[in-house]
């Protein structure tokens, strides 16, 4: 394949995704370490303290905010001019919240910002997808989301990697936790706003649908007619249940990974250090990922994505059990992370009428986030009735042979052309 030449939008678009996944990282490694932290201070700690169970719910919580939210807001921003007015209000609110995390020192007070920050922080995400379709077209949209998940991939890892070194070197340093803390917060604030800019300069909306006298009314009217357009539309429905199962499958593996490892024994050092080396797998593999879809087919790189996920499943619920067989599912997930969702990504915004792409977003987030609690629920369930953790992570393959299913049987359309 030719080299592929990026246009300013599209690699501004890029850029948005090296910006906010460096708060992703710091949100997956250490804000919930800082926050067992606050709360043992408070003198609540340990397994079922009232800090623990807010902590869950606080995460539960953003999710529904989010889902709920989105097909809303989103319909309204798909008015002329009205998306990137969306998106700045959301991605300020969350830098500003993001840089201000390491004021509070109550464990519940924190817990307030964060859930606002992370809320603020997801709905501009699915304003960044919904801007995937006015920055390329359809032929290069699935290099370009690729890239976009592969340089997210590499550039969190940058100011994660000086949040780590200032919060592990804090007492040489002579500072304490809570200072390492919050300059860590800025840093990452800081890494979010500078990436941000080029978007905020660049990109433009260039498909929408005319305003109306009264937007919201007519957008509340728009959102039932979306949801019988997609009840009508037979492969734009399948596809949407099969990412509802298999990314399910993908977000349960990725949350539940350091937990499973954690319990046949694996050291938390070794954990940390193999999550950082799926990062930099994922970075060529999602790149590499995006280039195949693109003269292959994008539906045909899903379904190897899901097979691959499925062999993930079946390879940790028997063979995982040190550091090595650790090291092997981390660079495996690596390989398919990045490319499946960077294609869901870019599949779907091909399904989609281009001038209502922020609403129709907000539904692919509901299946996307609804899904983030049925596979570590059928986890649970499945280990303890059987009493044994492999199983239940086997059960999480089961996931990905629904969507297997019905992505091989949905009706061929003019995404697969």
């Amino acid at each position: 394949m030719a080299r592929f030449k990026f246009t300013k939008c599209e690699r501004s678009w890029v850029l948005y995704d090296v910006a906010n996944s460096a708060m992703v990282l710091l949100s997956t490694a250490l804000i919930p370490i800082y926050f067992n932290y606050l709360a043992a201070e408070s003198g609540l700690s340990g397994e079922g303290s009232p800090a623990m169970v807010a902590w869950a719910w606080a995460a539960t919580i953003a999710t529904l905010v989010v889902a709920l939210l989105m097909p809303v807001l989103g319909s309204l921003a798909d008015y002329k001019g009205n998306k990137k007015k969306f998106f700045i209000g959301f991605f300020g609110t969350g830098v500003v919240l993001g840089a201000l995390l390491g004021i509070p020192h109550h464990w519940l007070t924190f817990l307030a910002v964060y859930v606002i920050m992370t809320v603020c922080l997801n709905s501009s995400m699915v304003f960044y997808d919904s801007f995937l379709v006015d920055v390329t077209s359809d032929e290069r949209m699935d290099v370009v989301s690729s890239n976009g998940y592969a340089w997210g991939y590499i550039g969190s890892v940058v100011p994660f990697l000086v949040c780590l070194v200032v919060v592990l070197m804090r007492e040489s340093l002579g500072i304490p936790f809570t200072v390492a803390m919050a300059i860590s917060f800025v840093i990452t604030a800081a890494w979010w706003a500078i990436f941000t800019i080029p978007l905020l300069r660049n990109v433009k909306q260039t498909h929408w649908k005319e305003r109306q006298p009264h937007p919201v009314s007519a957008s509340l009217k728009g959102l039932a007619i979306t949801l019988r357009d997609i009840a009508k539309d037979k492969p734009l429905l399948m596809y949407m249940v099969a990412y509802f199962f298999y990314i399910d499958g993908v977000h349960t593996i990725i949350s539940m990974a350091t937990s499973y490892g954690s319990s046949v024994g694996i050291d938390s050092t070794q954990l940390l250090l193999a999550l950082l080396v799926t990062q930099f797998v994922a970075f060529p593999s999602a790149i590499a990922y995006g280039r195949i879809a693109s003269k292959r087919g994008t539906r045909k790189m899903i379904i190897v994505g899901v097979v691959g996920y499925t062999c993930i499943a079946i390879f940790a619920a028997f063979f995982l059990v040190n550091a090595a067989t650790f090291w092997v599912l981390a660079i495996a997930v690596g390989l398919f992370q990045g490319g499946i969702q960077a294609c869901s990504r870019s599949y779907y915004g091909r399904l989609i009428p281009k001038e209502r792409s922020n609403e129709y977003y907000g539904f692919f987030d509901i299946f996307g986030k609804y899904a983030a609690v049925l596979g570590t629920a059928i986890v649970a369930v499945v280990t303890q009735i059987t009493g044994h953790g492999n199983l239940g992570v086997l059960s999480v393959g089961l996931l990905f042979i629904v969507g297997l299913v019905l992505l091989v049987k949905m009706p061929k359309t003019a995404a697969d052309v």
